[in-house]
């Protein structure tokens, strides 16, 4: 069964409380990064896996593209993207990422933020999105970084005072699934090594375009205080796979 925590009220109301669900891409802290990796939208067709609000639906449209698709598990998540990120040539539909099924060339662009560390399909997924891209086409993502998710419990070690220490790494090769916490519930997500992740694009067929460990940048740093530990080890890492 597809795991779907954002339809729980509880989780779905913390999450809501989130400075980038609030405030958008600005307070996203790879979102300087990730928009350099970004190709051309004009006149493209584009799919947003794992769209949740919709922010990169609403920019990729801002950009010039044709038409845009953002699917997302979570009810919750479209019915709130239907609202903040609504235009005339950007579409939601309720499907788990593990389910993408459309035409060989369907869309030119595909995007997905922080959506792929929750699926143990990952290989199948590229798959998918390899077909459904045209000839040239983009696959950009975030995921959590390895560092970040090698370890279960996905926090700091502290001192005895309550003052961070240092952030720990174990059982880094082995990749599968974890049992973490993330907004005070508790998340299955699945930890994948950097060779993991190009190896899922590279055998379904993508040239490697690019990788990105980003930092938080100084707007999100001066806004966000609570970010600036967020400089001792990387959380995210992005790449990019190109089709052809």
């Amino acid at each position: 069964m597809r795991e779907n925590k954002y339809d729980d009220d509880k989780f779905f109301d913390a999450y809501s409380r989130m400075h980038r669900s609030i405030y958008g891409l600005g307070a996203a802290g790879e979102w300087h990064e990730l928009k350099k990796l970004l190709p051309d939208f004009k006149g493209k067709r584009v799919l947003d896996i794992g769209c949740g609000y919709g922010w990169h639906c609403a920019y990729a449209a801002e950009q010039g593209a044709s038409y845009v698709l953002g699917t997302d598990i979570s009810e919750k998540m479209l019915d709130v993207a239907r609202v903040k990120n609504a235009a005339h040539n950007i579409g939601y539909r309720q499907m788990a990422m593990e389910d993408i099924e459309f035409e060989e060339g369907s869309f030119d662009i595909v995007m997905s933020s922080l959506t792929l560390h929750y699926t143990p399909d990952y290989e199948d997924v590229c798959r998918r999105v390899y077909k459904s891209l045209t000839n040239g086409g983009s696959f950009v993502f975030s995921a959590e970084h390895p560092i970040f998710s090698a370890r279960g419990s996905q926090d700091w070690i502290y001192d005895d005072g309550g003052k961070i220490s240092y952030w720990p790494v174990d059982r880094y090769f082995d990749e599968g699934k974890r049992d973490t916490v993330f907004l005070g519930e508790n998340v299955v997500k699945y930890h994948r090594t950097i060779a993991g992740y190009v190896r899922g694009l590279t055998e379904a067929g993508f040239v490697l375009g690019d990788i990105v460990e980003p930092k938080p940048s100084e707007d999100v740093l001066s806004n966000d205080p609570s970010m600036r530990d967020e400089l001792r080890r990387p959380m995210m890492v992005l790449m990019v796979g190109r089709k052809g």
